[in-house]
């Protein structure tokens, strides 16, 4: 997918998800970057300032405010997802549409803080679920209907690293 503004809505490119199971130390990378989003989002919030917070990172995209909340709604998805996954076998889970969660009326009244506040204790409790599974709880999976693929956990961790990532990368956008 090659559009004129791909470098802005992908700008760490599209997500690489494994097609094998990770080893030990690319989980721990992972969860590692799952642990340090929080702080990361915090101190690129700060670096934008209230008045930065209403710009969007491209045309016709979201504004960091925007983003803020959408990681949080996201990865508090993802965090159920995991422990479907992990008490259910190959549960189906419920999609969202997160461009209708953006829009919604809190996103730009409730200040970004309250997400990163979300985030750091929702991050707490998916970091040391995180570091406790084994091999075997990596691989059980769930179904998810709007792209009609099965994932693994293995899978979902380094998709929702890249997630993290690829947003924080658009507060660096809107601070540039």
């Amino acid at each position: 997918m090659s559009t004129p503004d791909a470098h802005l809505r992908y700008p760490i490119g599209q997500p690489q998800l494994p097609t094998a199971s990770l080893t030990p130390a690319e989980r721990a990378g992972y969860i590692q970057q799952l642990a340090e989003l929080p702080a990361q989002l915090a101190a690129a919030v700060q670096h934008l300032g209230l008045e930065r917070l209403p710009r969007a990172y491209r045309p016709n995209g979201w504004t960091a405010q925007q983003v803020v909340h959408h990681v949080a709604d996201s990865h508090l998805n993802a965090y159920c997802r995991f422990r479907l996954a992990l008490t259910e076998n190959n549960p189906t889970i419920r999609p969202y549409d997160e461009a209708a969660w953006a829009e919604l009326p809190d996103v730009p009244t409730v200040p970004a803080a309250v997400s990163l506040a979300l985030l750091e204790n929702l991050h707490s409790r998916w970091v040391t679920l995180l570091h406790h599974l084994t091999d075997a709880q990596w691989q059980r999976t769930f179904y998810h209907p709007g792209n009609q693929r099965t994932a693994t956990l293995d899978q979902t961790l380094a998709l929702y690293a890249w997630h993290g990532r690829h947003h924080l990368a658009h507060l660096e956008l809107v601070a540039s």
